[in-house]
C-alpha cells in the first residue's frame, strides 16, 4: 500500500505538502466564501462542488505532468507560442466583452482566460533561451533581445484588457533574465525605459482616464457603453475602444493613493466597496478569527471567493492562519530553489524557478491587495481562490515543477555550476 502511495505521489516530497495543503484551504475557505453563489444557484452544494471538481481535475492533471520527463517540455514551445498568440488577438478584437473586459473566450462551452496560458508559455520559451544561450560570464546578450522580441508583444495583447497580468509577467521574467544572468547594462536600460514608459502611462492613464461615475438607472449597461462612444468621435473614439480600461485604472490608482481621513459614518460602503468589507472582514478578525465557516462579511464582500479571499481567511483563521498560508508560498518559493541549485541543467531549473515565481508573486500580489497595501488587481490567490481554467493551469505549473524535481538530472555536490561547466553542459 505504501508503495502505491510512493508511485503516485512522485518528486519532492514538500512540494506535494505545500500543494496539498493549498488545496484543503482552497476548499474549505470556497465552501464558506460561496454564499452569493449559493443563494443565486439556490443549490447549497452545488458551488463547492464545481470548485472541488476543478481541483480534483487539477490533482490528476498533475500526476500526468509530473510523470513526463522535464525535456520533452521544449518540444511543447512551438504549439504553445503559435496557440497564445492566436488566443491573444482573438480576446482582443473578436472576443466578447464581459463587464467591460475582454479576457475570455469560449471553446466548445469551456470559458478560460489566454493570458493564464501565455504565462506559462513565456516562463517556458525564456527559460529555454536563457539555458541555450549561457556562456562562461553569464548569457549571452542576444539573449535579451531574443526575449523582448516575444515578451513585448505577449505583454501588450495582455496589457490592454489585463493590466496586472501584464505587469505580473513582465515582472517574473524580469527577475528570471536578473537569475539567468543577462547582462547589468541591459538590464539597466530595460528598467529606465520602463520608469520612463510607466511615468508616461501613468500620465496618460490620470488624463485621459473617465472615472466610473453613476449612469442613467433606466439604460442598460450596453446603453451606456454605447451612448458614452457616441459622445466622442475621431481619434478619441478610437483611444476610447483601444484603451476602455483606462477609467477603471484611474480610479482605482486614485482610490489607493488618496489618504484623505473618512470618519466611519461618512464612508460610502457602495463607492469603494471591497476594499472597505475586506478592511471589515480583517478587523472584525481580532486576531484569532471567527472560526471555518464563520464569516460575516462573505455576504458583502464582492469576488469573496476569488480576488479578496484571503481577507475571509484572515476573518476566519485569524492571523496565524493568515500567515501560515503566506508561509506556504514562501516554502514554495525556497523549495522550488533548492530543486533548480541541484539540476544539472540550466533547462529545468530555470523553468521551475520561473513557475515558482510566477505563483509566489501573483499570490503576494492578492495578499497585498486584500490587507490594502496595494491597488485592487483583481489578481486571485493561485491555487485557494475559486477558479476555472486558472486553478487547473496553476496544478499544470506545480506537476511541472514535480517533474523537475523527479527527473531533471542531479548534481552529486548539490552545487552550482562551474561557468566552464554550464558552457561545455550548453554547446
Amino acid at each position: 500500500m505504501e508503495k502505491k502511495i510512493g508511485n503516485l505521489f512522485k518528486g519532492d516530497k514538500v512540494i506535494w505538502m505545500v500543494f496539498l495543503f493549498l488545496c484543503l484551504i482552497s476548499i474549505v475557505e470556497v465552501f464558506s466564501a460561496s454564499s452569493t453563489l449559493t443563494y443565486k444557484s439556490q443549490s447549497y452544494i452545488g458551488p463547492i462542488m464545481g470548485h472541488a471538481s476543478k481541483i480534483l481535475m487539477g490533482f490528476f492533471l498533475t500526476i500526468i505532468i509530473l510523470n513526463i520527463p522535464c525535456r520533452y517540455f521544449k518540444l511543447m514551445s512551438p504549439f504553445l507560442l503559435a496557440v497564445t498568440g492566436f488566443m491573444l488577438l482573438w480576446v482582443c478584437f473578436v472576443a466578447p466583452k464581459t463587464n467591460d473586459a475582454g479576457r475570455w473566450i469560449s471553446i466548445l462551452g469551456i470559458k478560460f482566460q489566454p493570458s493564464e496560458i501565455a504565462k506559462g508559455t513565456m516562463i517556458l520559451i525564456t527559460a529555454q533561451i536563457l539555458s541555450a544561450m549561457q556562456r562562461e560570464n553569464g548569457a549571452d546578450k542576444d539573449a535579451f533581445k531574443f526575449i523582448m522580441w516575444i515578451l513585448i508583444p505577449t505583454v501588450l495583447l495582455i496589457g490592454v484588457e489585463n493590466l496586472s497580468t501584464a505587469a505580473l509577467l513582465f515582472l517574473v521574467i524580469l527577475l528570471m533574465m536578473f537569475i539567468g544572468r543577462v547582462p547589468w547594462q541591459q538590464l539597466g536600460k530595460l528598467l529606465g525605459i520602463i520608469a520612463i514608459i510607466g511615468a508616461f502611462a501613468l500620465f496618460f492613464v490620470m488624463i485621459v482616464g473617465e472615472e466610473d461615475k453613476e449612469k442613467d438607472s433606466n439604460l442598460t449597461k450596453t446603453e451606456q457603453i454605447d451612448s458614452a462612444h457616441e459622445e466622442k468621435s475621431g481619434v478619441a473614439k478610437a483611444f476610447s475602444s483601444i484603451l476602455h480600461r483606462a477609467g477603471t485604472w484611474k480610479t482605482r490608482i486614485k482610490d489607493f493613493v488618496d489618504d484623505k481621513y473618512i470618519a466611519p459614518e461618512d464612508y460610502d460602503l457602495d463607492k469603494n466597496m471591497q476594499v472597505a468589507h475586506a478592511n471589515i472582514a480583517i478587523v472584525s478578525s481580532r486576531y484569532i478569527g471567527r472560526g471555518p465557516g464563520n464569516s460575516v462579511e462573505r455576504d458583502y464582500l464582492p469576488q469573496a471567493y476569488s480576488d479578496f479571499i484571503y481577507a475571509i481567511i484572515i476573518e476566519e483563521i485569524g492571523l496565524v492562519g493568515a500567515a501560515f498560508v503566506a508561509f506556504l508560498y514562501i516554502i514554495l518559493l525556497f523549495r522550488t530553489a533548492r530543486i533548480a541549485r541541484r539540476c544539472e541543467n540550466n533547462f529545468p531549473a530555470f523553468l521551475a524557478m520561473g513557475l515558482a515565481l510566477l505563483l509566489v508573486i501573483q499570490a503576494t500580489f492578492n495578499m497585498l491587495v486584500a490587507v490594502g497595501l496595494a491597488p485592487v488587481t483583481g489578481q486571485p490567490l493561485p491555487l485557494i481562490s475559486r477558479g476555472g481554467t486558472s486553478t487547473i493551469i496553476n496544478c499544470a505549473y506545480i506537476g511541472v515543477i514535480l517533474s523537475v524535481s523527479r527527473s531533471a538530472k542531479k548534481r552529486k555536490d548539490g552545487l552550482a555550476k562551474a561557468p566552464e561547466e554550464t558552457h561545455a553542459n550548453n554547446s
